[in-house]
């Protein structure tokens, strides 16, 4: 575990331990929930397909390409446990793959009209 006041920034830094300098890292989704057993209900999604869903993410510079470092304000869950558990996906991308995961970026679902 790794105690923060609330609001007080995280940061965090995820690595690729790879020897092929040609493999780079994308953070697709990173969400937060109360219980480590449950990444489906009651989660609060700081990046999303992509997409910055928490105001207070900024991502940061790494000179290596197989690192990614960012930041979000730590933050506790209405009525819980004062323990909050990140999980995050990152995609593995060739990088001059320009038709990559990582190159598209935000990737923005449409939603589903509803038939009347």
């Amino acid at each position: 575990p790794y105690h923060v006041r609330i609001n007080q920034n995280l940061y965090l830094e995820a690595s690729l331990h790879s020897s092929d300098p040609s493999l780079e890292l994308f953070l697709d989704t990173c969400v937060a929930s109360p219980t480590r057993q449950n990444f489906t209900t009651r989660t609060y999604a700081i990046i999303k397909n992509g997409c910055v869903k928490d105001p207070t993410y900024s991502s940061y510079y790494s000179p290596y390409r197989h690192t990614l470092r960012f930041k979000f304000n730590a933050f506790q869950f209405v009525r819980s446990n004062p323990e909050v558990y990140l999980q995050c996906e990152l995609v593995v991308c060739r990088t001059f793959d320009y038709s990559s995961r990582c190159r598209q970026g935000c990737v923005q679902r449409s939603k589903r009209e509803a038939s009347s």
